[in-house]
């Protein structure tokens, strides 16, 4: 039968290679103002554009995408411009008194209701 030839990744190729796409991401980069690099809208084609040639250069080498090698590549990538861009913790607080007291007395009647409706129901079993 015919056998089927696997191409091994060409790791030395991919990290040749992987640096001219960071090149053009960080030529792209500069026509952004700096401090709206977290806005993802302002270079969104730029990252696409970047995600796209670092497939196609893991590829070209034989390689899947992603993989450890690339992915450490991208990891510099986004630690050179996105450093700065740290989510900030959100600080969770119960909502006022009024609002909570509300959201739990209207399940707890609701369940009173119903629980009335059955037993009211049930007694009532002639009639249905």
């Amino acid at each position: 039968g015919a056998r089927q030839q696997t191409n091994l990744c060409n790791e030395s190729l991919m990290l040749e290679k992987l640096p001219a796409c960071g090149k053009s991401f960080e030529d792209m980069m500069k026509k952004v103002d700096s401090k709206k690099w977290c806005n993802l809208t302002e270079f969104i084609m730029y990252y696409d554009n970047f995600t796209q040639c670092t497939e196609r250069e893991a590829n070209n080498a034989s390689c899947f995408w992603p993989n450890p090698l690339a992915e450490g590549f991208i990891t510099g990538i986004h630690k050179q411009f996105f450093s700065n861009c740290t989510s900030e913790k959100v600080h969770w607080e119960d909502p006022p008194d009024e609002i909570l007291i509300t959201l739990i007395l209207i399940p707890v009647m609701l369940t009173c209701a119903m629980i009335t409706l059955v037993v009211w129901c049930s007694k009532r079993s002639d009639i249905l």
